[in-house]
């Protein structure tokens, strides 16, 4: 197995279904550009590399990029160094994507995701081996959001299942951004989040499988109390 930030991107660029077309290529664009895992102003591959790795034709690449820059997701730029880059999603837009979700989707949504994770880690904790560990303890550098979305995609890549890998990075088209996003971020968090990954990483290093999967879910729970009462002061008259 490959270790985990390589694992988690492999996810994103892995053949599609032979019955999906530019909308599946758009949605794993979206899911990767949305959850961090492509940074923004980061060159995306050729056309014939995406179509390649894709498993489908240029002209369906071309379509899905076209789709991408009139959202604002990428941006063209011309001549020598030329090629796709990634235009992170505003914090404007994402206050108003999560307007638009309605409260019960809303925990449907983040209760897949709590399962998701939680099982995520307690597979991590009877799999992972000492560079998954390794690769867990060390800090992603960068704000807070993107270091919620490394370490979780790194949990799901130690747990060594390419199924729940790709469900990590599924999850940010829906709402995995809003969930890590700065916008719901309390200005003085009672105890900061990475000691809680810390908590998590040094359950998965001890083989705790059903303790790894507590302090997931119970991570996670939190950021969706806070995502809720966000969303309730966005929607009231």
């Amino acid at each position: 197995m490959g270790t985990g930030r390589t694992s988690a991107r492999s996810a994103v660029f892995a053949p599609l279904d032979p019955h999906s077309r530019a909308e599946t290529v758009v949605r794993r664009l979206t899911d990767a550009i949305t959850f961090g895992l492509l940074a923004d102003a980061e060159q995306l591959p050729s056309e014939a590399d995406l179509a390649a790795q894709f498993g489908v034709s240029r002209v369906t690449v071309r379509e899905a990029l076209v789709t991408l820059r009139h959202q604002n997701l990428l941006e063209t730029r011309r001549g020598r160094g030329g090629g796709s880059f990634v235009r992170a999603p505003a914090d404007t837009s994402l206050r108003a994507r999560l307007a638009e979700v309605s409260l019960p989707g809303l925990r449907d949504s983040t209760d897949h995701y709590v399962a998701i994770a939680g099982a995520a880690a307690r597979l991590a904790a009877l799999r992972a081996g000492p560079e998954d560990v390794k690769l867990l303890e060390q800090e992603a550098d960068g704000p807070l959001h993107r270091v919620e979305r490394s370490f979780h995609l790194d949990v799901a890549a130690a747990a060594q299942s390419a199924r729940l890998a790709r469900e990590e990075v599924r999850f940010g088209a829906e709402l995995g951004t809003l969930l890590w996003s700065p916008v719901i971020q309390p200005a003085h968090p009672p105890r900061d989040p990475r000691d809680e990954h810390r908590a998590i990483t040094r359950a998965i290093a001890a083989g705790d499988g059903d303790l790894a999967r507590r302090l997931t879910e119970e991570h996670i729970e939190k950021a969706v109390e806070r995502l809720v009462n966000l969303h309730l002061t966005l929607v009231e008259p």
